[in-house]
């Protein structure tokens, strides 16, 4: 199963900082420790050019970030210190997610080991996300012909606010989030789909309400892409995400969603999305589930 993945996702990080930098490179080393990694499995991805970024963000906000010249509140809504360093990695990850897609058009699943950053709007990030990489990669999708009509599946803990907003009016895409009622971000934007959880939802509730999600979806027109983002935040272990389900529930979660578009023909495109932990090793193999899942399903 293809995987997408670049050195440039972990740079040198404080610590003792929320977001948990570290995790991309640990989680690469996981699955090189369980096979699922390997040189000849492995693209490693590119910046995401200018051009691309355009079709999804403001010029303006774009060259800022690139040039260092956003302001101390900009910088504090993101909640990243800005560097050289963290315009490589963030233009990388955008290209990476751009390049999961293009994979999985090609083979039918392929997984970015990063991506989700859907609180990035237009002309503004938060939440630790400088740009949206799924609003990017849709548009960019449907700009080159690659998709006519794609559907983002979002179930990160957290509602992708910057890519509903961002594809508010694009007709050609539909977004859906699965996500905490009463978590991060407070002030919700309005999905095609929004489909809001209660803190403390488990696997028995959660897996009920994706199966009538999934069922909802089915009676749309077809799609010929499925970008997913499968945040491993939901875990009861997890910092942020206020939600109990277990490793179980995860695995139980993201085997539901690749089946489901198996069964439609639809290729897949995975993404991380958000995990939060002190224990990075821990988090990252937290993340792994997601693609151990994924190759269970590339080889049936």
């Amino acid at each position: 199963m293809p995987l997408v993945y670049s050195p440039h996702y972990s740079i040198p990080w404080d610590s003792r900082h929320r977001f948990p930098m570290d995790k991309y490179r640990l989680l690469y080393q996981h699955l090189i420790t369980l096979g699922l990694a390997t040189q000849a499995n492995t693209h490693i991805s590119s910046p995401c050019p200018r051009s691309r970024l355009l079709l999804a963000h403001d010029a303006e906000y774009i060259d800022a970030f690139i040039e260092g010249s956003l302001t101390p509140q900009q910088l504090r809504m993101i909640g990243l210190s800005w560097s050289q360093q963290l315009v490589t990695r963030t233009l990388t990850a955008v290209g990476g997610t751009i390049q999961t897609c293009q994979l999985a058009l090609k083979h039918g699943l392929a997984c970015h080991l990063a991506g989700g950053t859907h609180h990035a709007f237009a002309d503004q990030g938060q939440g630790f996300c400088v740009f949206n990489d799924i609003a990017v990669a849709v548009k960019t999708a449907l700009h080159k012909q690659w998709a006519s009509r794609i559907l983002v599946l979002d179930c990160d803990v957290h509602q992708g606010d910057g890519t509903a907003l961002i594809l508010e009016n694009e007709p050609r895409s539909f977004t859906c989030s699965i996500h905490g009622e009463h978590n991060y971000p407070f002030t919700k934007q309005r999905s095609d789909l929004d489909v809001p959880l209660p803190r403390g939802s488990g696997d028995e509730d959660y897996l009920k309400v994706l199966d009538q999600t999934l069922a909802q979806l089915a009676r749309l027109p077809a799609f010929d892409l499925l970008i997913y983002d499968g945040g491993s935040d939901v875990h009861r272990d997890d910092r942020l995400g206020h939600m109990n389900l277990t490793d179980d529930g995860i695995r139980a979660r993201d085997r539901r969603v690749l089946e489901w578009a198996q069964q439609r023909q639809l290729p897949s495109a995975c993404l991380i999305g958000g995990g939060y932990d002190h224990d990075h090793a821990r988090l990252a193999r937290r993340h792994a589930l997601l693609i151990e899942t994924a190759a269970q399903c590339y080889r049936g």
